[in-house]
């Protein structure tokens, strides 16, 4: 079967057609995943202006769904900004999965309505997709081969063991969920303000380094000459050759008896940091990149291997933008080596961290095998939706 995803959470515009061969041991092909990021738009802005993103998913939709049919060698297609595509007579697509919250509700919806209009005209199911799920399942797909001749890609099923901890890490998203097998899911902790993303980019606009945040951030970091520890905490300060650290940024809510998150504090402290310092000199923006990642990084990992312990579990799933994070991914093997912990550790490619619809399709797929299709009348953005 071909399942055809949409995703407009936010300010990627993003199709993709996802191929399934097989039923017992399903193979998962992604035909095409193709997004459209509207990051030039938003700059000035330092992050995502809500109705300027509606229209410009308006806009885009159906460039990027002529795009996506057409890199699987699937041509002829009909589509224009004022309507639905038409697939041509050698074209077959059996379900269409769509994006429907959490998210930016005026976004989600210019999505949902597209996909509707789509599933009236060929007469196809929908499933609607929970967001946070579908980072949690790009841990199923593998990226997309870029010396094939065909543009597909094999991506083999992931034996991920269950329980897993599920650290999703994003712009909008901090949270810790339990998996203990396909849907089955419990929230343990979440961000009580600001999202770990969030606070990437509230203080690289601090430091005047643009959006999005995370990339400029660990790039400004990266030219740090001292090395990072292996890991770092409030009792881990030093660097290399018993270097002090000049910069002290607060790691919030690292050592309380939960697993919630709160990143709000950190971005005052370093707004503080900076009055007090005065002039942004270049090493004093490198010191304080680097800091402010590796607070961000100590507290994600402090909290999810205390949950991972806590409630005994045999994997952990990153997902999420920030997961694409190298030092975050570097620093999360480290420990799990240097604890010595029987955990495997599982995160998507860097293309399928960032919001993508190759996650939302897979997603769909396990929601299909379940029956859970839905009316189109029945399908609605909800902006807040919960696992």
């Amino acid at each position: 079967m071909k399942i055809l995803a949409i995703e407009t959470s936010c300010d990627d515009t993003c199709v993709a057609l996802i191929e399934v061969v097989g039923k017992k041991q399903a193979k998962l092909n992604i035909l095409s995943n193709v997004v459209s990021s509207q990051n030039e738009i938003h700059q000035k802005y330092g992050g995502v202006y809500p109705t300027l993103a509606k229209r410009e998913h308006q806009r885009n939709l159906p460039l990027v769904l002529k795009k996506a049919l057409k890199k699987t060698s699937q041509s002829k297609i009909d589509a224009s900004a004022n309507s639905a595509s038409t697939l041509s007579n050698n074209q077959r697509i059996d379900l269409i999965a769509v994006t429907v919250g959490p998210g930016l509700e005026p976004c989600l919806w210019v999505g949902i309505n597209f996909a509707k209009e789509l599933a009236r005209d060929w007469n196809l199911p929908i499933i609607p997709v929970n967001h946070i799920e579908g980072h949690i399942f790009a841990n199923w797909l593998m990226p997309i081969s870029s010396n094939a001749k065909r543009k597909t890609q094999n991506a083999k099923k992931q034996k991920i063991e269950f329980p897993a901890m599920c650290l999703i890490v994003s712009g909008g998203h901090t949270q810790l969920i339990l998996m203990k097998d396909f849907g089955k899911y419990k929230i343990l902790g979440e961000t009580r303000d600001d999202a770990a993303g969030e606070c990437f980019d509230k203080t690289a606009r601090i430091l005047e380094l643009g959006y999005p945040g995370g990339p400029a951030i660990a790039a400004k970091a990266a030219e740090f000459p001292i090395p990072l520890p292996d890991f770092a905490c409030e009792r881990s300060r030093r660097r290399a050759g018993n270097f002090q650290f000049p910069i002290k940024l607060p790691r919030p809510m690292i050592f309380q008896k939960n697993y919630d998150f709160s990143f709000s504090g950190l971005k005052t402290a370093v707004l503080y940091e900076i009055r007090k310092k005065g002039r942004k000199s270049k090493k004093f923006v490198q010191l304080m990149a680097a800091e402010i990642q590796q607070a961000i990084i100590d507290v994600l990992i402090h909290k999810t291997l205390k949950a991972a312990k806590d409630y005994q579990v045999k994997t952990i799933i990153l997902g999420g933008g920030v997961a694409a994070n190298q030092e975050l991914r570097k620093q999360f093997l480290q420990r799990i080596k240097k604890e010595k912990l029987s955990l495997k550790f599982q995160v998507p490619d860097f293309k399928l961290c960032t919001d993508n619809a190759a996650m939302i399709g897979i997603t769909g797929y396990f929601l299909w095998l379940k029956n859970k299709s839905k009316n189109l009348e029945n399908i609605k953005a909800d902006a807040n939706l919960r696992m």
